[in-house]
């Protein structure tokens, strides 16, 4: 199988999905890196052309900052597929390009909004769009199908009492008063804290304020706190309709940390634009840090045909790791893995219009090569 695939975004998780897709190899391709930074595609180049045990095919396309111009629209009409690592805010304008050029395109963003513009963007394509293929919402969707799949078929039922994702992309260390530090983007922190969530509550669809569940669990021996954030959900509250009573995604943090963003919060009440006041905040605040950890947890709930209670659930601790040459940090791989994963179920199917989470096949993803070479096989 040999593939061009367009990686539009240079930065860090850009970065791992080209040196996963390279060192790994499980097909041939050649990779173009754009980006509307040339010092971040041309690190990105280097990255994974220094990083790799092997040769490999790596090209660099210098984007417009909007729309699109005869070099970019050149190389997509030579690729199969767009791989979107871009903002959120980019994704429908991506996806415009990847209808436009007939490439698969597959992408990593909970933005909402912009989701929904994509799926109408995508409704009458010729090639495959799918969508929030990340970590959360993607890989944790995922697991709490498999989850409720595996439900069904060892108790006997379709309808359940509960469905909970969360995932935490945390520190191995956080000192107060914020008991945190940045592993990823600060303005994707800060979205999610202030974007309402979608959640199911008596098997009625309903939106909640951002870090307005607040509660404490225990993970592996090991306690953390979580609360409602935005995107995580995907496509779940729809697609599970009438099977699942209460359905929600949160975010994982250490005990401590949600009170301290309450308190921040409670400074900006009156900004124009809180999320970027809330990054600025944080910034000041929050150091980055390259030695992470992410915390994945999901579970299902319900009666069995004896009206007992049981319940199925899965955790993952994902860690650095070494690809390559290069070592990579958790939220690169757990977050980058996925994304191959869909790049190789698209160019080994014939896919067309939109691919929700809920509509990928659990045990093809979860056991495909890519995955499991990150979490392990699913067990």
């Amino acid at each position: 199988m040999n593939s061009n695939i367009f990686i539009a975004g240079s930065g860090g998780i850009g970065q791992a999905v080209g040196l996963i897709l390279s060192e790994y190899a499980f097909f041939n391709t050649t990779i173009y890196f754009g980006d509307i930074s040339q010092q971040a595609i041309d690190a990105a180049f280097k990255f994974v052309t220094e990083g790799s045990t092997h040769s490999v095919n790596v090209h660099t396309v210098h984007m417009p900052i909007e729309g699109s111009n005869e070099i970019l629209d050149n190389v997509l009409h030579t690729c199969d597929i767009i791989l979107d690592c871009l903002p959120g805010s980019q994704a429908p304008r991506m996806a415009a390009l990847a209808k436009k050029h007939h490439c698969h395109y597959a992408n990593l963003t909970e933005y909402v909004q912009e989701t929904k513009e994509v799926i109408e963007i995508s409704r009458d394509a010729d090639t495959a769009f799918v969508l929030q293929t990340g970590l959360a919402p993607g890989f944790i969707n995922i697991l709490a199908h498999k989850l409720y799949q595996e439900f069904q078929q060892d108790y006997g039922v379709d309808v359940v009492n509960s469905m909970h994702m969360k995932v935490g992309a945390i520190s191995k260390n956080a000192p107060s008063p914020h008991y945190y530090a940045f592993t990823w983007s600060p303005i994707g922190v800060a979205t999610e804290y202030l974007k309402d969530a979608e959640i199911v509550r008596n098997f009625k669809k309903i939106r909640v304020p951002a870090l307005s569940g607040l509660e404490r669990i225990i993970i592996d021996g090991d306690e953390y706190e979580d609360n409602f954030t935005s995107g995580g959900a995907a496509d779940f509250p729809d697609s599970f309709s009438g099977k699942v009573k209460d359905l929600d995604y949160k975010t994982i943090r250490y005990p401590g940390h949600y009170q301290w963003v309450k308190n921040t919060m409670s400074t900006i009440a009156n900004s124009d634009n809180k999320i970027k006041a809330l990054e600025n905040i944080m910034l000041e605040n929050i150091p980055s840090v390259e030695d992470d950890m992410v915390v994945v947890y999901a579970s299902v709930e319900g009666k069995d045909q004896k009206d007992r209670l049981r319940r199925k659930e899965k955790s993952y601790k994902i860690f650095p790791s070494v690809i390559g040459k290069q070592k990579l940090r958790a939220i690169q791989t757990s977050t980058a893995a996925p994304l191959c994963e869909v790049a190789f179920m698209l160019l080994s199917n014939q896919w067309k219009g939109t691919i929700l989470q809920s509509q990928l096949s659990a045990d093809d993803f979860l056991n495909g090569p890519f995955v499991s070479a990150i979490y392990g096989k699913y067990t």
